[in-house]
């Protein structure tokens, strides 16, 4: 069966059972159909006083192109968690249309372990995406505008450096001259176009914690230059109220659940490798009132998702993971230890043992740089051998490695019961956990100290462009800022063909801009796109509808 056909076999709760699960008051919810709702800011307002819960992050080591079921693996092990009699709650991000039609073709987990209604998830869910588009846009409209009408503010319209978007996948908009045709189509100039999910608007919207929070973000955003080269910022415009309005509805958390009735907050949703990768602040905190154990997850390889978790969003949240669980797959390791992705599904015992000192590299960074309780959990694929399992789990055990097979996929919950044990352990256990630097660092000294503690590099190669951009940064009251490194998630590296665990390398830092509203500084590296292109054999090619309404090709 399908990802699809067995999201189609279960008949899901009404979503009022599903809240009743965590004791949300009826009058909070706000309903979207049957099987999604939204939570009104009371809810958290009247628990403001209750403790919160566990919080276990999920992370992974450097994944294939294919994928590894990091969703899938946080869902399984919500459903394992319940199973175990704890009120558990899920946090996750939602899936952004432009991978959904490119390469992969859904984003909600897979398997038995699936967050439902899966379609509407993976396309428009409750509309929070196109919110955050129109916000963005109207923010570009009236920087353009006010250009066109007079520019009282002494903007220079050479340093525009806020883009335009759209949820979708299109290199062709990367580059961009708008403002053509005649003096009442505006100011020319270039421009260009990121997907919704890499926005600033995107980011601002995961780390407020309320709508008054997000408002003053907003207004924080750092949109050109003056003449005078001083900061303008999105306040100066005078729309931060209006941007606020198009995200009223879309900054309260959605409610859905798992195919096994596990709630599940699925709100907002920036990529890694190219943002901070975790869900809201918003639904995160609520998670943890309403349940013993929330479970969330921070996209990527740990050196990506889990190093923005753990230094850009913890710092939001004002609180660290109790445990992290660092997905592994077979395949992935066999990729690392340099198979080709197309050849991952054959038993390859050596290559898997030459990968594992990725799954070690991440597992040590966890433990030793950012101090907290790890537990590295498998995800089998069926092609998975027992040859191949027998040898990582040998490996582990010899580096003190607690470890737990995930067949969350093929069994649901039941096949995450034995890392739900190992879980509860570990949030059990005393911990240290910390960032990676101090925020009195310069912020080359925090790039820097990304490279070398987390990635494992020898330091940073900075750009004419970046170099000034870092000095433009500092002089104006951004350096205390922490630091968002947008990289490939193929490896530790800026290059996407060094896999395992390259040695003294460099990372070359390509340019340097400053996020102010959303509170980071975001270095780009190597050839990292903040647009992407579809490829040769995009997922939409697979998608299609009956007569009757009925969506197939979602995998």
């Amino acid at each position: 069966m399908t990802d699809l056909e067995i999201a189609h076999s279960v008949t899901p709760l009404p979503i009022a059972q599903v809240a009743a699960k965590l004791g949300i008051h009826e009058e909070n919810l706000e309903y979207y159909g049957r099987s999604k709702a939204k939570i009104a800011p009371d809810e958290f307002k009247s628990r403001k006083e209750t403790p919160d819960g566990k919080l276990i992050l999920v992370t992974a080591i450097n994944p294939t192109p294919l994928g590894e079921g990091k969703t899938t693996t946080s869902i399984g092990l919500a459903d394992a968690l319940s199973r175990k009699g704890k009120k558990c709650c899920l946090a996750l991000r939602e899936p952004s249309l432009g991978p959904v039609f490119g390469i992969k073709g859904g984003a909600a987990g897979g398997g038995h372990a699936q967050v439902i209604p899966m379609e509407d998830i993976n396309l428009h869910f409750t509309g929070d995406f196109h919110a955050i588009t129109a916000a963005n846009n109207l923010l570009a409209a009236m920087i353009d505008n006010h250009l066109q009408q007079g520019n009282q503010l002494g903007i220079d319209s050479r340093t525009v450096m806020f883009p335009r978007c759209m949820d979708m996948n299109d290199r062709q908009l990367r580059h961009v001259i708008n403002g053509l045709g005649g003096k009442a189509d505006g100011v020319p100039r270039e421009d260009k176009f990121v997907i919704t999910v890499a926005t600033e608007i995107m980011a601002v919207f995961c780390l407020a914690s309320d709508l008054a929070d997000l408002k003053f973000r907003l207004g924080n955003i750092v949109v050109a230059k003056h003449f005078d080269g001083t900061p303008v910022f999105a306040r100066e415009l005078g729309c931060a109220g209006a941007m606020a309005a198009l995200l009223k509805d879309a900054v309260k958390p959605n409610l859905v659940q798992t195919l096994e009735g596990t709630p599940a907050l699925v709100h907002g949703g920036p990529f890694a490798n190219i943002a901070h990768g975790c869900n809201t602040v918003i639904a995160t905190r609520l998670a943890m009132k309403l349940a013993e154990y929330t479970v969330t997850e921070a996209g990527f390889g740990a050196d990506l998702g889990a190093e923005k978790f753990l230094d850009i969003k913890c710092r939001s949240l004002n609180r660290y993971p109790d445990c992290v669980v660092l997905v592994a797959t077979i395949r992935a390791l066999k990729y690392n230890g340099g198979v080709p992705k197309d050849e991952t599904a054959q038993e390859n015992v050596q290559a898997m043992k030459d990968g594992f000192v990725n799954l070690k590299h991440h597992f040590d960074v966890l433990t030793g740089v950012f101090g907290v309780n790890v537990c590295v959990a498998i995800n089998r694929f069926p092609a998975d051998t027992e040859n191949e399992i027998a040898a990582l789990e040998e490996l582990c055990k010899e580096n003190s490695m607690p470890l737990s097979l995930s067949e969350v996929w093929a069994k649901g919950g039941e096949g995450g019961l034995d890392l739900a044990e190992k879980v509860m352990a570990a949030c059990g256990k005393t911990s240290s956990p910390r960032s990676c630097y101090g925020l009195d660092l310069s912020l080359r000294e925090k790039i820097e100290a990304i490279v070398r503690k987390v990635y494992g590099g020898s330091g940073i190669e900075l750009s004419r462009e970046a170099a000034q951009q870092l000095e433009f940064l500092s002089a104006n009251g951004f350096g205390t800022l922490p630091v968002c490194i947008a990289k490939t998630q193929y490896s530790l590296t800026d290059n996407a063909a060094k896999l395992g665990c390259p040695k003294d390398f460099t990372v070359s830092v390509r340019t340097v801009r400053v996020s102010a509203g959303a509170g980071f500084v975001v270095a780009e590296t190597g050839t990292i796109m903040t647009m992407p292109g579809l490829p040769k054999k995009p997922a939409a090619l697979a998608i299609d509808v009956s007569d009757n309404g009925v969506i197939s090709g979602l995998f």
